[in-house]
């Protein structure tokens, strides 16, 4: 049903909105990738992004001369022809790019909130939430950015924090503009007897909008100025001083100009004490004082520094100093955000606010990570009204009407959008009617009928041309793209989704307005968990932005660029040419040979490596880098594993079937038991960097550089061979399908060529993911743990062999020292621990025995030892020269840390000459 929304009364006049405008929705969604293609259909929709607004509106054209676009007010929705291009364009390139990274969603569900019925849900969305009561149409100081003629939304604003005098560019202004200065002047006070009043303040040019000077009540420097007049040094009009409790006289002087046009704080005075209420800045940021006059037209900030000289001329300026302060600047163009009194829509957010904070503090919404919530609480308990009002190019246009006075437009139908008739928008808003909601025109005119008592067709009605905030149609994407308001099948099998995954500025901009708006609208959250990663930037930790040069398209790095098609593709981007030029030098900077193809696998994998909990993402081409040569490697380990299988005459089992009897075989599979456990246990917990270490882990450090020189020498051995066929296949396999969901396309690739017990899925992506539960019989602890201390001896011989130089093909011999309980392990794990240390005949020397001359040992970890025989393989000279310039390199606690350890090598050193035979004791070979 259709209300009637009935203007307040004002006081004063207002400087009519220049022309009218759509804006391009721009809610900035990031779609991951998502299940598989064996997902649910529907569980992810993907969103396609919108575009900025273009910038200034153009001037309006006559009506019937839109040049053939669709009209303002039909089913589309749009009026400039020329937009309607734009989101189709940048939208199908986001899906490109999603493509390319392998993401897999429902393609079929692909929402766009300009589409027909998503734009209904939004209209719905509005007239429910006018019925009840939370939106109403309110004159007040918004926040607006002159750069794109628009109201901003209070947390579109960014605060600026300046130290002192700071010069800052601002768009359409030619040189830089200093803020950070206060500007103090006098007003004097009406009659002959010469007195005056200092006010101070960083906007001297806002001065032909002052009505009043307010000083504190109890202010005694004031108190014999209460009730007399000051006049206004320009126009000469006397303005009231009043008393009110919300001046701090502990600041400035103590007394401050009142300008109800251009500050809330103002706006607020002036109603206590029924002062008019003035305008003075026109919406594209220049001076329209009262009567036009001498700055008329001029941009604000040239005004600025004519206020203060014409101040200075009159003998009024009394100072100007250096000022700390918090300038406001718009989020989108980088603006210095105005106060502009405007008849707005707003939506009231405190009950709504409170609902969602209460999600939070039960547990029924979960932020990840978990500090969030304070933010999150902060926000929500001070959460005021959203103006829902823009005036941008393209939008969901409000579906309010406004009765307008006289006949109604002869020539059309009653549901014309009678604004494109030549009627002039430039009225003086103080004339607007009554307004009425509705999901149509025509049930607007129904109801304005119904309430005013006469033939709807008698009545001159006007559509709002401004057009909704693009987050008020993004806060209900959740449900609008699954249907709602209709109660359809996916409405009601998808609804509520489980998990959000979006990036963390986006925490009020979106998630709050999407949980606020779900619970009022549907009754439900929209979702139980969010997950908020930080933002990526780049390798130097700066926000990317197109003017930086520093943006990549993910096409680039997946196939590679040159650097002139890295520069063709800035041609194609919304830049000034002073943009332009330093996105070229930065690419020039950046990417001197252009970008390397790294493939689609190595850019997901470098951004899901990364703490998405942390404060920042920095992602460069040399982690992407990073990344290749990690899939390099499990292609080259995947092709020795295929290799190895040749010739193998049983079928392959299951892979949870397989139990080998060889150690390092069991070891192997109980690794990889550990690592599915452990992805599973940071994916349940929203950590996809430690997942992506877990299943890296297994692949670098236990099956390439581990198992696989093992198993070099298991396969030589007929004993040793069927059961390291079976340990290579079975954990190649399992290993593949716990990679996909980070690096699909080398996991799927390789993962077909691998024989498989039958009946077996068609993809990877169609396999199981491994379970932790079906692999427990493969955990062994006691085995994990004996082999992780035949580790550390290996590490300890190899860094013995990289300090003295030896050559791989050395093969010197070794004795170990170690605890009497391990000998009986050591014994078992020798073959590997000669492989892996590439190491001769190994020998048990007791604890505390002393090998004698020509052998050099290295401490391991838990009281171990080991000890190369070096006799005949190492010149003494140049390994001492060597061991002293080690030594010099390190610094800080590393020498402290080897100076003991490089003493002993060098004394092992000294008995060279000297021949000697090792000890004797239980050979381990």
């Amino acid at each position: 049903m259709a209300k009637r929304v009935q203007p307040p009364l004002r006081r004063g006049r207002l400087v009519p909105m220049v022309g009218e405008g759509r804006g391009l929705q721009t809610p900035p969604t990031r779609t991951g990738p998502g299940g598989g293609p064996g997902a649910e259909p529907g569980a992810a929709p993907p969103q396609r992004h919108r575009v900025p607004a273009p910038g200034p509106r153009p001037e309006r054209q006559p009506a019937g001369r839109a040049g053939g676009g669709c009209r303002a007010g039909t089913s589309c929705g749009c009026r400039a022809p020329t937009t309607l291009a734009l989101p189709p364009r940048h939208g199908e390139q986001i899906l490109q790019q999603l493509r390319a990274l392998g993401a897999s969603l429902d393609w079929s569900r692909c929402a766009f909130t300009m589409d027909p019925g998503f734009s209904r849900a939004v209209t719905e969305a509005f007239v429910r939430l006018f019925e009840a009561g939370l939106i109403r149409r309110d004159q007040r100081a918004v926040t607006w950015s002159c750069a794109l003629r628009s109201a901003l939304a209070d947390i579109e604003v960014e605060p600026r924090v300046l130290t002192g005098p700071t010069a800052l560019n601002v768009p359409n202004c030619p040189h830089p503009v200093t803020f950070g200065v206060l500007v103090t002047f006098a007003y004097p006070v009406e009659g002959d007897d010469g007195l005056e009043v200092p006010v101070a303040t960083t906007r001297p040019e806002t001065l032909f909008g002052d009505v009043a000077v307010a000083v504190h009540p109890r202010d005694p420097r004031y108190l014999h100025l209460q009730g007399r007049r000051v006049r206004h040094p320009f126009s000469g009009a006397l303005l009231p001083v009043v008393s009110d409790p919300s001046v701090q006289p502990q600041l400035g002087t103590g007394a401050v100009k009142v300008t109800p046009g251009h500050s809330p704080q103002d706006l607020a005075l002036a109603r206590a004490h029924a002062l008019p209420l003035l305008s003075v800045i026109a919406d594209d940021g220049t001076l329209c004082p009262p009567g036009g006059g001498w700055l008329q037209g001029v941009p604000r900030f040239e005004a600025r520094a004519q206020v203060v000289a014409a101040l200075a001329q009159r003998g009024l300026l009394r100072g100007v100093t250096d000022h700390a302060m918090t300038l406001p600047l718009c989020s989108r163009s980088g603006d210095v955000v105005e106060f502009l009194l405007k008849r707005q829509w707003f939506l009231t957010c405190g009950d709504m606010a409170r609902e969602a904070l209460q999600a939070v503090t039960s547990g029924r919404l979960r932020l990840v990570p978990k500090f969030h919530e304070k933010n999150w609480k902060s926000w929500m308990e001070s959460a005021g009204d959203w103006c829902l009002s823009r005036q941008l190019w393209w939008g969901h246009r409000v579906p309010a009407y406004q009765v307008r006075p006289g006949p109604a437009p002869r020539g059309g139908p009653p549901g014309a959008p009678e604004d494109e008739e030549g009627e002039d928008e430039d009225e003086d808003e103080d004339e607007e009617g009554p307004w009425f909601v509705g999901r149509s025109e025509a049930e607007a005119r129904a109801a304005a009928a119904r309430a005013l008592g006469c033939p709807a067709r008698e009545l001159h009605l006007r559509q709002d041309p401004d057009v909704l905030d693009t987050w008020f149609s993004s806060a209900l994407f959740p449900f609008a793209a699954l249907g709602w308001p209709d109660q359809s099948a996916d409405f009601g099998r998808f609804y509520p989704n489980s998990l959000l995954v979006t990036g963390s500025d986006l925490l009020f901009f979106w998630v709050a307005r999407m949980a606020m708006l779900g619970q009022r609208l549907t009754g439900q959250l929209p979702f139980t968990q969010v997950l908020l990663h930080s933002l990526v930037r780049d390798p130097q930790g700066r926000k990317m932005s197109k003017s930086l040069g520093n943006v990549i398209d993910p096409r680039d790095l997946i196939g590679g660029a040159t650097l002139q098609e890295l520069q063709e593709k800035l041609q194609t981007q919304t830049l000034d040419p002073q943009e332009l030029r330093a996105a070229q030098e930065g690419q020039s900077r950046q990417f001197p040979q252009g970008i390397p193809e790294c493939g689609a696998d190595a850019l997901r994998l470098a951004l899901s490596s990364h703490n998405a909990h942390g404060p920042e993402i920095r992602v460069g081409v040399a982690s992407v880098l990073a990344q290749r040569r990690f899939c390099n490697k499990i292609w080259n380990a995947l092709g020795f594993v295929l290799r190895a299988g040749q010739g193998r005459g049983e079928p392959p089992k299951p892979p949870e079937e397989v139990l080998p009897e060889a150690p390092m075989d069991r070891w192997l599979l109980a690794r990889l038991a550990g690592a599915v456990a452990e992805c599973g246990r940071r994916l349940e917990a929203l950590e996809v960097h430690g997942a992506v270490a877990a299943v890296q882990s297994f692949w670098l450090r236990s099956f390439c550089d581990v198992y696989l020189e093992v198993a070099k020498v298991s396969l030589q051995c007929p004993r040793l061979r069927p059961g390291a066929q079976a340990t290579l296949a079975a954990a190649a396999e399992l290993g593949l399908r716990l990679l996909a969901p980070f690096a699909p396309f080398v996991a799927e690739e390789l993962w077909q060529r691998l024989p498989r017990a039958a009946p077996a899925p068609p993809s990877v992506s169609l396999a199981p993911f491994p379970e932790p539960a079906r692999l427990a019989h493969w955990r062994c602890p006691e085995l994990e743990a004996r082999v992780a201390a035949m580790l550390e001896l290996v590490r300890a011989v190899r860094g013995l062999r990289e300090t003295l130089r030896l050559g791989g093909a050395a093969r010197p011999p070794v004795l170990v020292q170690i605890p009497e309980p391990a000998h009986d392990w050591l014994e078992q794990l020798g073959p590997a621990f000669q492989t892996l240390s590439r190491a001769g005949p190994v020998e048990l020397l007791p604890l505390g025995a002393e090998p004698g001359p020509g052998w050099a040992g290295a401490k391991a970890a838990s009281g171990a030892f080991v000890h190369l025989r070096i006799q005949g393989l190492v010149d003494p000279d140049a390994a001492r020269a060597q061991l002293r310039s080690r030594l010099r390199s390190l610094r800080g606690a590393q020498q402290h840390q080897a100076r003991e350890e490089l003493a002993r090598l060098e004394r092992s050193l000294e008995g060279l000459e000297t021949p000697g035979d090792p000890p004797g004791g239980g050979l381990n070979k």
